[in-house]
């Protein structure tokens, strides 16, 4: 059985970005698993611009900004298998995996970084009423036809959801030739990027109706069209609100869901809000020398976050290996022992979904500390408002807070090591 330092399950932005940063802290050893023909992941489909200004300082597309990382790696000789499905990990961090050349084989792995992503919500979730007929696809699966296998999904074009793949896709659809009658959003608020609402919706003047779904679908063989209806504040659709289109697709961008079946089969802790790990200040899960990072741990809007987190969980998994501290517990003073057992539970409250990480070990954390959180609703000219224990240290106003766009506070180590009774940090939404 073949021994690695660091394994890396999936070889898109996440995976790319971690090895690159393991690679840079001193560790040698180390394999990155994809299952797809290619490295990139996601990114090979996103044609569009808008990727790498906080990394890159310039404006990129989705595999201009793959090739970057990817040639990183190449540069570093960081050893990838493509085409190869991870089918178990067990708890001793044994990695099962399959390939067309090796069959099953299985891999000794002294840390394991989870970066598989996340996939789309399907039809099957949303329960709409109707025939099955051919034309309903998942805004990415009508992406990677468009842009990689050249095909057009149809002429006639309805989305349901407002998430950045939905909202791309519609402006996608259009420049080539399609028309796009209408965006309709469940929620009260779009779960897309602001930008995108703007570039992708009002620049072409197709409609966004939020507070509506699809009630009905016509067609037996190929779809002829859909109703949409207004949807109360429960979500329930408003008799005699029903409109009538004519289409022959629908596309359904409505929400991700971080690919996490591998990571609960090793037994790692799960938040429900996020259907990704819990993790602490490392992005370490509760299974030791495990890490997770990018939207396999929770969903982000931006690629470039994707890769800031993913250098942190490479860069503490290369720390995890080289784990040989110079004083051993026997060395510690009292104070300091105290230090290494304390663990500061993350909350979120009043608007807030939820934080990443979840809790935070002061001995272990970086001098600064990004706490990525998302909020619940849309809130207007509130404040951003963080408690340790129950005095308030952070109170930063804003103008507008929106579900589709992550937001995140820093947290000092100086901060946190001051306040000796800390147990529990507070992230929370106040409204004047």
């Amino acid at each position: 059985m073949k021994s690695y330092d660091i394994v890396i399950i999936g070889g898109g932005p996440a995976g790319l970005a971690a090895a690159v940063s393991a690679k840079k802290n001193g560790i040698e050893s180390i394999l990155i698993l994809e299952r797809d023909r290619e490295l990139g992941g996601i990114l090979n489909q996103c044609i569009h611009n808008g990727f790498g200004l906080h990394t890159f300082k310039e404006e990129l597309t989705g595999p201009e900004y793959a090739g970057r990382f990817i040639k990183q790696a190449e540069e570093l000789n960081i050893e990838y298998k493509l085409n190869t499905m991870v089918m178990d990990i067990s708890e001793q961090k044994i990695v099962t995996a399959m390939n067309r050349e090796e069959g099953l084989f299985e891999i000794r792995a002294k840390a394991v970084i989870l970066a598989m992503g996340c996939r789309e919500r399907s039809r099957g979730a949303l329960n709409i009423p109707g025939y099955r007929p051919a034309g309903i696809f998942s805004a990415g699966t009508a992406q990677r036809l468009v842009n990689i296998e050249g095909y057009m999904p149809g002429r006639e074009v309805v989305i349901l959801g407002s998430g950045d793949i939905g909202l791309i896709m519609a402006r996608r659809m259009t420049l080539e030739g399609a028309k796009v009658k209408v965006v309709a959003e469940l929620m009260p608020y779009s779960g897309g990027l602001k930008r995108n609402i703007v570039q992708c919706l009002d620049d072409y003047g197709i409609p966004l109706k939020l507070s509506h779904t699809v009630v009905d679908i016509r067609g037996k063989e190929r779809l002829e069209g859909i109703t949409l209806a207004q949807v109360d504040g429960k979500g329930k659709p408003i008799p005699g609100t029903e409109e009538e289109y004519s289409c022959d697709t629908l596309l359904l961008s409505v929400g991700l869901i971080p690919e996490n079946e591998i990571s609960r089969g090793m037994g790692v802790d799960m938040n429900p809000v996020t259907s990704g790990p819990k993790v602490n200040e490392s992005l370490e899960t509760n299974i030791e020398g495990v890490f997770a990072c990018g939207n396999v741990l929770h969903v982000h809007d931006l690629v470039d976050f994707v890769s800031e987190e993913a250098a942190t969980a490479g860069k503490n998994a290369a720390a995890y290996i080289k784990t040989q501290y110079t004083k051993t517990q026997q060395e510690l003073t009292g104070e300091e022992l105290d230090q290494t057992q304390r663990t500061i539970i993350l909350e979120p409250q009043n608007g807030v979904r939820y934080t990443v990480p979840t809790t935070i070990r002061p001995d272990q954390m970086p001098e600064e500390l990004t706490a990525r959180f998302r909020v619940g609703a849309i809130y207007k000219n509130c404040y951003i408002s963080c408690y340790f224990n129950n005095e308030r240290i952070l109170h930063k106003k804003r103008t507008i807070l929106a579900p589709g766009e992550m937001e995140q506070i820093k947290l000092t180590k100086d901060q946190i090591l001051n306040a000796a009774s800390l147990n529990k940090i507070t992230i929370q939404i106040e409204e004047d």
